[in-house]
């Protein structure tokens, strides 16, 4: 196989949680190279006395400077409206592709930058999509989790209403101050947040309409949890099968996904934080089939996919630099 040249990385935003977890996945990853990790508000300081788990692991310092002429990729860890923002103040060469966390580009008609228009970054439903792509909208972290638990069922056109609660750690709130993160209210503590309203609804159900148009409903209730990192959610909806049948169908779709996998066994939280998989298992009871599925909200949720789209849109290994396994206990 011929050597693939290194990809080289421009991320801003690299002070936070996902960008964090950028950094510390690109510094190991065997065909990327970091150029530079933006921060306007550390611009100078180690990236390690912001991310301290990179203590011993690298030397780079937060840049003050967009080094945008040198990169193959461009990482954009920002807050929901600021990405847009940001690329209406910059002067990125056409060359530089674009993998953005936010939602800003997700939806269409807004899945669109001047004349950059953003591939929706889900490879268990896009892959083809994504391998041409220029520039990618990486998906909710939340909207990942619920889509990879419905869309086999879209795609045998049997996805009826689902009702979805599912709970997310502190992670998933970013790193802004705030009473929900506050660790007295968060500790020993569950909450109810965003009752049917979720933002992640809207994604989810585009994608799921790519699939299965029709006037189903996807029913969302989230919870914080006084955890750290990581989903679990729990989909239920009406099935004419068994068990088995229902298995079936999510074997054939999964089959060859990469870090997607259906688990004949319960599933835990503990099994995916600190990979890119996602764990599917599935209930069938009284004419009800419950989908469960779990996922790492920062890496399958967040930056670990966004590195899968970049392996996908570069005609790299899909899997290079994912190779984790989950800490467990």
């Amino acid at each position: 196989m011929p050597m693939i040249d290194r990809i080289k990385v421009g991320i801003i935003g690299s002070a936070g949680y996902t960008g964090g977890e950028l950094i510390r996945l690109l510094l190991r990853h065997p065909n990327a190279t970091i150029c530079f990790a933006h921060s306007k508000s550390n611009a100078g300081k180690a990236v390690h006395s912001v991310h301290r788990d990179l203590v011993g692991e690298t030397d780079l310092h937060f840049a003050k400077d967009m080094l945008l002429a040198d990169i193959d990729v461009l990482f954009l860890c920002l807050g929901h409206g600021e990405a847009l923002k940001v690329l209406s103040e910059i002067q990125l060469p056409a060359s530089v592709k674009i993998i953005d966390l936010s939602q800003d580009f997700r939806l269409t008609p807004a899945a669109v930058f001047q004349d950059r228009p953003f591939v929706y970054g889900l490879p268990e439903l896009n892959r083809e999509a994504i391998k041409s792509a220029q520039n990618i909208a990486n998906p909710g972290c939340f909207a990942t989790a619920i889509q990879l638990a419905l869309l086999p069922l879209a795609h045998a056109g049997l996805l009826q209403t689902a009702h979805v609660t599912g709970i997310t750690g502190a992670t998933g709130a970013g790193q802004s101050l705030q009473t929900a993160l506050h660790f007295p209210w968060r500790a020993n503590n569950i909450s109810a947040y965003k009752t049917l309203q979720h933002q992640h609804l809207y994604e989810i159900k585009q994608s799921l309409s790519q699939l299965q148009p029709g006037k189903y409903a996807v029913h969302f209730i989230p919870w914080r949890g006084d955890f750290t990192r990581g989903i679990f959610v729990s989909c239920s909806m009406s099935f004419d099968g068994s068990t088995v049948e229902a298995q079936a169908i999510y074997s054939k779709f999964y089959e060859k996904e990469p870090f997607t996998y259906l688990s004949s066994e319960p599933i835990d939280l503990k099994q995916v934080v600190n990979t890119n998989k996602c764990l599917l298992h599935l209930e069938c009871h009284e004419g009800q089939l419950v989908v469960h599925a779990t996922l790492d909200n920062l890496l399958k949720g967040a930056s670990g996919q966004a590195i899968q789209n970049m392996n996908l849109c570069s005609g790299l290994d899909e899997k290079a630099g994912l190779l984790l396994k989950p800490i467990n206990f």
